[in-house]
């Protein structure tokens, strides 16, 4: 194929390549949410205390902030397609690693999937900026995010159901399904597409290679040069900002089955079902916030988002039995809240290369805080015997949230 030919491909749709990116990213959140609907029964089996057991989504989340270095030396060096493969067979492994008896095992299964994922975290965003064209890229960079979040709702809703039935064990091992269909796909379009004595990462700019990747990559960055990034005020507002969000996040993704279970006095099945609410519900909040910020100030829809996240602890804790509306809000919440701190953070930018390395701060502090909330959660809990201090934690994340994000965006418009 020459270069015109090939230049001329690029502007078509390349469905392969959507197909391949959006079913791998049905890996990329699932396995480490899977085990939260049944995590109250991989606490009793190995004789743990809810801060231990929280430990399998805590490690995971830390491979985010710590590999990401590594995950963007990976990607130039074999191509972002070898690299997306590679992603996709260390979660495969990690999944056969996590079923081996023993929770030392899950741990280390957990690392595994963790720091895979880091790596399709980092390298998906840029196929989608290389291979789609350009006036589509918004619409498959949104699929994606649902995607992501689909991969969540599915493994949320489920798992505690096919425990019942197999085991949660087995419920676990099953979801590497998806992820071999992920392999399958890929590997299929680097059969199709490979063109001998010519980099993979090279055909779609014409052969030319960047010698640093200056974009945002989504959930983690690729690494830029800080620059003056760590002396502007604005910066660390968005890290706390985020970092409170993603410890909000990640601590009521991993109780939030046990805390419905709990309230409802549902099983683990119908615990799971109700907890979806919050990843499914994020599938379209993610468009929320896009669509407001594109007709009204960006103080609006910030503003809505700190709403959602104050709503969402408020509620569980002052009329816990309209849970459906308040883990709904939280589900708009959370995928509004990464769209408006990235929003801010193009806002106050002055180059690609420096964006880059504010979402590479923001990110990397922001997962380590969110990497502890589920322990820090789960140990609370167990000491007071309720939800309603683990709540009130929640709802000061909620509102230091919005006192920095507010802050940041009047920042942006002054």
């Amino acid at each position: 194929m020459t270069r015109a030919g090939t230049a001329a491909a690029g502007r078509a749709l390349p469905w392969l390549v959507v197909s391949g990116v959006l079913v791998a990213a049905l890996s990329l959140r699932g396995p480490i949410l899977s085990v939260t609907p049944v995590l109250r029964d991989i606490a009793r089996d190995y004789e743990l205390d809810g801060a231990t057991a929280s430990l399998l989504t805590t490690f995971p989340v830390l491979m985010f902030a710590a590999i990401t270095p590594l995950a963007a030396i990976a990607i130039r060096r074999a191509g972002a397609e070898l690299a997306l493969l590679a992603c996709l067979i260390g979660v495969a492994v990690g999944t056969l690693i996590r079923a081996v008896p023993g929770f030392g095992w899950m741990i280390t299964g957990m690392i595994v999937i963790g720091a895979s994922i880091t790596i399709g975290n980092v390298v998906i965003p840029v196929i989608i900026g290389r291979d789609v064209p350009a006036p589509r890229v918004a619409t498959v960079t949104a699929a994606y995010t649902a995607a992501l979040n689909g991969g969540s709702l599915l493994t949320t809703l489920t798992t505690a159901g096919i425990a019942e039935a197999t085991g949660w064990s087995v419920a676990l091992l099953l979801w590497g399904v998806l992820t071999l269909l992920g392999i399958g796909l890929w590997a299929l379009h680097l059969w199709r597409d490979r063109i001998p004595g010519v980099r993979w990462d090279e055909r779609a700019s014409g052969g030319v290679v960047r010698s640093e990747a200056v974009m945002l990559t989504g959930p983690v960055p690729v690494m830029g040069r800080r620059g003056d990034v760590v002396r502007n005020p604005t910066v660390w507002l968005l890290v706390a900002a985020f970092g409170c969000q993603s410890a909000g996040y990640y601590g009521m993704s991993t109780w939030l089955p046990a805390m419905l279970g709990d309230m409802t006095g549902s099983g683990p099945a119908g615990a799971g079902a109700l907890a979806s609410i919050f990843q499914g519900v994020a599938i379209v909040g993610a468009f929320i916030v896009p669509a407001l910020a594109r007709w009204l100030p960006l103080a609006v829809p910030a503003g809505v988002v700190a709403a959602c996240w104050i709503a969402l602890s408020t509620g569980m804790l002052l009329a816990p039995e309209l849970f459906p509306l308040w883990v709904s809000l939280g589900g708009v919440a959370h995928a509004g809240g990464f769209v408006v701190i990235f929003t801010v953070m193009v806002g106050i930018a002055r180059s690609d290369a420096e964006a880059a390395a504010m979402s590479a701060l923001v990110q990397g502090a922001a997962y380590l805080v969110g990497a502890a909330s589920g322990p820090v959660l789960g140990a609370v809990h167990d000491a007071t015997g309720a939800w309603t201090a683990p709540l009130t934690i929640t709802l000061s994340l909620a509102l230091g949230f919005t006192i920095c994000l507010m802050t940041a965006v009047a920042r942006v418009r002054r």
